[in-house]
């Protein structure tokens, strides 16, 4: 098996930088495109054999050295008995916000309501030559989506939760914690040799409040996915980078907006995921090839380097241009 990815979050020699891409399963390839004519979204992230199909549809196309698990963020709610639907251009959407009494009770996740995961992870191990990328929401962003209702731009609501019911905060917290540790095990133990946390939101927060309402949950969920290369992924987070040093995980993924050289200095040793901007790759193309090869470079700085960009594919980018960024990032970080 290619084990490049895992060698670098890792700090192991590796041969070249390894690269992979958030969002390289769906919605800029052609033919994703032709089976949403036919599924819905979460109808695909249902069904193992086509979830599988999505996440091995850009490996078909380019040279990238993980698959990610096709799937969404939100998931694990239908095994909590909660409901949301996908609205196109705006992302996933409850019915209500929870109430803070809802949020205190929520129900302990049921496995087999979401066993189409692992059973996923599982089809694919048994096809794939290189590592696959399991993933799941972190308790804060999965709670921002809860008390809001719907994607925001700042999530006051959820900011305002924590300080006006830090006691149900803490309930709730804790209750997610519980069930994506259970979630993302479950991943693991079906054979995901890496995971990725997603915390899209918690930028929003300041140093502090993230070490009292986010850091031990964080931990908990972290540590129940050993065994695997743990990735933290989080935007917005130049000021929360010293707090992470603190998580059990190998990697600290940044965005675009974060220099490498200086991740790795406050992530204290750990291995560094990032950072293109996705928007370079709508540009001009020499710029995109000089700006890849000035990440190459910074991530030689680092203890270990897993090329990646600081946020997810956007829909307008061309699959070829994508695949020969793939080919340049291998050839410019090649170790001779």
């Amino acid at each position: 098996m290619r084990d490049r990815l895992l060698r670098a979050a890792l700090g192991q020699p590796v041969d070249t930088t390894p690269v992979w891409f958030m969002r390289q399963a769906g919605r800029y390839l052609p033919e994703y495109r032709r089976l949403r004519e036919r599924y819905s979204l979460l109808d695909l992230c249902r069904d193992p054999e086509l979830a599988a199909e999505v996440t091995l549809q850009p490996l078909r196309r380019m040279d990238v050295d993980a698959a990610i698990l096709f799937s969404d963020l939100l998931i694990p709610l239908w095994g909590m008995g909660l409901q949301f639907h996908v609205e196109e251009g705006r992302g996933p959407v409850l019915p209500a916000p929870l109430s803070a009494e809802e949020a205190a009770g929520l129900p302990e996740l049921d496995l087999q309501a979401v066993e189409f995961v692992p059973k996923t992870v599982q089809l694919l191990r048994s096809v794939l030559d290189r590592p696959l990328v399991g993933f799941a929401g972190a308790p804060f962003t999965v709670a921002a989506y809860l008390l809001e209702g719907r994607p925001s731009r700042d999530w006051p609501r959820t900011r305002a939760f924590l300080h006006r019911y830090p006691d149900a905060w803490h309930r709730l917290a804790s209750r997610l914690a519980s069930n994506l540790a259970t979630y993302l095990k479950a991943q693991v133990q079906a054979g995901a040799q890496a995971v990725q946390l997603f915390d899209s939101w918690v930028g929003v927060l300041s140093a502090g409040d993230f070490r009292w309402a986010v850091r031990p949950y964080l931990v908990q969920v972290l540590q129940a996915a050993e065994g695997a290369v743990r990735i933290y992924f989080a935007t917005g987070c130049a000021h929360l980078l010293g707090e992470f040093r603190h998580l059990p995980t190998e990697v600290v993924g940044v965005d675009w907006r974060v220099d490498l050289r200086e991740a790795g200095r406050l992530a204290d040793g750990k291995a560094v995921q990032g950072n293109l901007d996705p928007a370079r790759l709508l540009g001009d193309p020499q710029a995109l090839r000089a700006e890849a090869s000035r990440i190459v470079e910074q991530g030689r700085a680092v203890r270990g380097h897993i090329f990646n960009l600081g946020h997810g594919v956007l829909p307008d980018t061309d699959p070829d241009r994508l695949a020969e960024l793939v080919d340049w990032v291998h050839e410019r970080g090649r170790r001779t």
